[in-house]
């Protein structure tokens, strides 16, 4: 079986926590979405869930036409919290209005950081809602509309005028990456998974210092800072929940075990596997949500640098939940004396970088 390699990782992994993303980030994904959606609804399918943004997971998805026939479905198939209130009776649905939910709350979550997108009148003056503007706002509403013939249609939703307007983004893969990623940029976390371990001290003959960077993959990737220095290369790593550490893979697993225990987060192992280690992790998040996932770490040593290197992979449960695991854990008391974190000067220099390299797209664009 050929399948097709999303090298950006998950689309959730880059939002920060209670924050979300630009609204202008958001439309440019939620027109692919609803692009993606309305030609699986055309193949008479229903998705049951929710660079260039690529649709997947279609393992609980159902086919509700057949011909000129059209089916109402009765599988219960959704995680609670994001569920659409018609399936929680025990009666045949429609398949699309399904989906037109699951849209509006993966268009609440881009922007908000969060999936908490319970409506009731009173909630608006509130955070996070109070940051949406009104046009999204009424976009999600109408797509979070509890009754289901009351809720809007695809069709509707792609003449939205939040939708409507064009993208500025589509042709400016560093800077779609940069505004992808700016909460966790602003709030630490880039500086926690990417540490500026890749730039050299070396110095050249005229005593500038040598700057070497992953030389592979796209802007769009080089940018979301999906290439990590292991032991022996740099090479790709689509998580961006991941941490280095000084201390050796033996020692610091131990505290992370500790801590997560004390966070409730049950653990097993660790176990080798091959030249690394992992340990098993699971537990609920605020919304009782299950999360899965391995914690592996392996030996790194990079020039003058030696300790090991981490990261948390989830396989099941929400992305933002998990990289809340991810940051209490480096955080902690503990774990923290050890994490290699980037510095302030280091990150005004590659703020600094990153504005001239768009400014010489820009100038390769209009020239």
């Amino acid at each position: 079986m050929l399948m097709e390699l999303a090298t950006g990782g998950y689309l959730f992994d880059k939002i920060a926590p209670d924050v979300g993303v630009r609204e202008e980030v958001a439309q440019h994904y939620f027109n692919q979405l609803i692009a993606g959606m309305d030609y699986i609804h055309k193949q008479s399918v229903c998705h049951h869930a929710a660079g260039t943004l690529k649709i997947s997971d279609f393992g609980l998805s159902s086919v509700f036409e057949l011909g000129e026939k059209t089916r109402l479905l009765s599988e219960k198939c959704e995680s609670l919290p994001n569920v659409a209130p018609e399936l929680n009776k025990d009666e045949p649905y429609a398949a699309e209005p399904v989906d037109t939910r699951g849209m509006g709350v993966i268009l609440f979550t881009l922007i908000a950081g969060s999936a908490r997108h319970y409506v009731s009148g009173s909630i608006f003056h509130d955070d996070p809602w109070n940051r949406i503007s009104e046009t999204a706002l009424s976009l999600i509403f109408g797509m979070l509309t509890v009754d289901p013939s009351e809720r809007m249609a695809l069709a509707e939703v792609f003449q939205h005028p939040w939708c409507l307007s064009p993208s500025q983004l589509a042709n400016q893969p560093r800077t779609l990456a940069d505004k992808l990623t700016a909460s966790l940029r602003a709030n630490g976390d880039l500086g926690l998974a990417a540490p500026d371990l890749s730039q050299s001290s070396e110095k050249d003959d005229d005593g500038d210092t040598i700057m070497r960077s992953a030389t592979r993959g796209s802007q769009f990737t080089q940018t979301l800072m999906l290439f990590s220095q292991t032991q022996s290369r740099t090479r790709y790593t689509p998580h961006l929940t991941r941490f280095y550490a000084s201390l050796g893979p033996t020692l610091l697993i131990s505290l992370i075990k500790e801590t997560l225990e004390l966070m409730g987060v049950s653990t097993k192992g660790p176990e080798e596997d091959g030249q690394n280690m992992r340990s098993r992790i699971g537990g609920w998040d605020a919304r009782r949500v299950q999360f899965k996932g391995w914690v592996w770490v392996e030996r790194f040593s990079h020039r003058e640098v030696e300790g090991s290197f981490y990261v948390f992979a989830r396989d099941v449960g929400n992305l933002i939940s998990w990289r809340k695991v991810w940051k209490s854990v480096i955080l902690s008391p503990i774990v923290e004396p050890h994490a290699l974190l980037k510095t302030p000067a280091q990150q005004w220099e590659e703020r600094q970088q990153r504005e001239e390299q768009e400014d010489w797209c820009l100038d390769m664009l209009y020239i």
